[in-house]
């Protein structure tokens, strides 16, 4: 096959960082190459610099064959690569078109018979944009490769998995026959994901190109024709995913065997530690999303809720941790009634929060490491005198934790935001599990993370509960559920429609219930 783009000895370094070390990689024609690896593993650099967000160090890119230099997105588009980033550039106030046109608006502008007739109007010193032609272009475009978008839609107003749609024909729109993908299925459902992976193979026989960077295994063996592996900036092999196999790319990724399966004991359950009943929680919106729920964990086990990614477990989890109010019902941790308190108040009762969105509400990514380790505590002692933090003590604190729960950084006071996602990861499950606690809400804790991060998280978790700690576990991946829970609850449409021993459970019966459908255990 032919090869459309080559990367030889690419190298970047960043204060601290060798973040590519004489990287090489080539694309071929058709074809959908995985660039698999831990986070911060080096592959999202090495994309950027393709993309023309960085700048190489050294090394060199050639495209069909010929050498090019690229200074900017803008020359990466004008060679044919296009990039669509985990973190998606869309403006939600705009519409599908707008958000298309953005930063090529000086292609759309009205014809000159357009333009005399915009003149005689009431606003003619205005330079407007054609949208109607671009509208119908993408309406076109999108049906051409199954994206299946509305041009006229509010970019805010569409599910997540619509939302990445509307990058890739962005992408397409400007004829990109190279297509970066970067980490697609870390914010997707299953659902969404395999829509993606029907819609990436739709591309290919276009004889569009896909870099389809990840750390998900099962997904690059069931997609992938290629699949090369990075560590530590490095690449360590290139493999076919019918000569490998789960075990083999996971020792790849991370250096060493990989515990796959998440090992525990049976749970010795004892009281309980929380209680819900009969809660009610409204989105933003007004509308209802949580109704009537009732449950309750105990020290020592997991309950794990399963269900499909909008199904009003986020709306339940800010309930239950302050960050939203509830209109009725009461949650009580410990035997006191924490409804509607604020988050402060709730988190000195003993419950800790890994959230959703790590970025949004779990960090404050300017922060350093050091400070991000006490946000929980910064008011208390040792870490504060009166109104006076102790930096000696936050030092301190951050140098052990980071060593206890070892998160990759040059130094605790990094900001956050320089740090890959697992090791941002790491920076909250350690503030959240190195202090006393009696309940630990995990929502999504392994979203977005390599399986190295993930085996560690797992155990994390475990090892909680095994210490008394009552765990109440949500996460969309039913694989992650049955795994860790000791009894598992479906949510569906914002209510709880069984909860079940883990045991017992199927898969099948799972994924009825998650649907909505009525099913009994046998």
């Amino acid at each position: 096959m032919t090869i459309v783009l080559e990367a030889k000895g690419i190298t970047k370094q960043f204060p601290g960082v060798l973040a590519n070390d004489k990287v090489d990689f080539d694309l071929r024609k058709g074809e959908i190459h995985a660039l698999l690896g831990e986070n911060g593993a080096g592959k999202t650099t090495l994309m950027n610099i393709l993309y023309g967000l960085y700048g190489a160090d050294s090394g060199q890119v050639n495209i069909d064959g010929a050498p090019i230099t690229i200074h900017s997105s803008k020359d990466a588009i004008a060679h044919g690569v296009g990039m669509v980033h985990q973190h998606f550039m869309l403006i939600p106030v705009f519409t599908v078109t707008e958000n298309i046109m953005l930063g090529a608006e000086t292609d759309h502008r009205l014809s000159n018979d357009q333009r005399k007739w915009w003149q005689r109007s009431l606003f003619p010193q205005l330079d407007v944009l054609d949208r109607k032609t671009v509208a119908a272009k993408v309406t076109d475009l999108s049906h051409q490769y199954g994206l299946d978008v509305n041009a006229e839609a509010i970019v805010g107003d569409l599910p997540v998995g619509v939302q990445q749609r509307v990058e890739i024909v962005k992408a397409l729109y400007r004829k990109a026959k190279i297509l970066i993908l970067d980490e697609p299925t870390a914010v997707l459902t299953p659902q969404e994901a395999d829509d993606l992976f029907r819609i990436m193979h739709e591309l290919t026989e276009r004889d569009v190109s896909i870099i389809f960077i990840t750390h998900k295994l099962k997904e690059v063996l069931a997609v992938a024709d290629r699949i090369t592996v990075m560590r530590g900036g490095k690449v360590v092999g290139t493999v076919m995913p019918k000569e490998t196999n789960l075990a083999q790319l996971a020792s790849m990724m991370v250096g060493r065997e990989v515990i796959l399966k998440v090992k525990k004991d049976a749970a010795k359950p004892k009281e309980e530690v929380f209680r819900v009943e009969d809660l009610h929680v409204l989105d933003q919106r007004g509308l209802e999303t949580v109704r009537g729920v009732s449950f309750s964990v105990r020290a020592g086990e997991i309950l794990g809720i399963a269900g499909v990614q909008g199904n009003g477990q986020t709306q339940l989890v800010e309930g239950l941790t302050g960050l939203r109010p509830t209109s009725s019902g009461r949650i009580l941790l410990s035997g006191e009634d924490v409804t509607g308190k604020p988050p402060r108040p709730i988190t000195e009762t003993g419950m800790s929060h890994i959230p959703e969105d790590r970025q949004r509400h779990g960090l404050v990514l300017s922060y350093t490491v050091a400070d991000n380790m006490v946000l929980c505590s910064y008011y208390l002692a040792p870490f504060a005198k009166g109104s006076v933090i102790q930096r000696d003590q936050v030092d301190a604190n951050a140098r052990k934790l980071i060593k206890e729960f070892d998160v990759r950084t040059p130094s605790p006071y990094v900001p956050t935001s320089k740090l890959s996602g697992g090791n941002q990861q790491k920076v909250i499950v350690a503030r959240e599990l190195s202090r006393p606690i009696k309940l630990l809400i995990a929502n999504q804790p392994t979203r977005g993370l390599d399986v190295g991060s993930i085996e560690y998280i797992h155990h994390e978790i475990i090892t909680m509960r095994d210490r008394g700690v009552g765990v109440l576990l949500v996460s969309a991946e039913l694989d992650e559920i049955m795994a860790l829970s000791d009894r598992i609850a479906v949510m569906y449409r914002g209510e709880i429609v069984t909860v079940v021993d883990a045991k017992k459970a199927t898969r099948e019966q799972l994924g009825l219930w998650m649907a909505g459908a009525r099913v009994e255990i046998i």
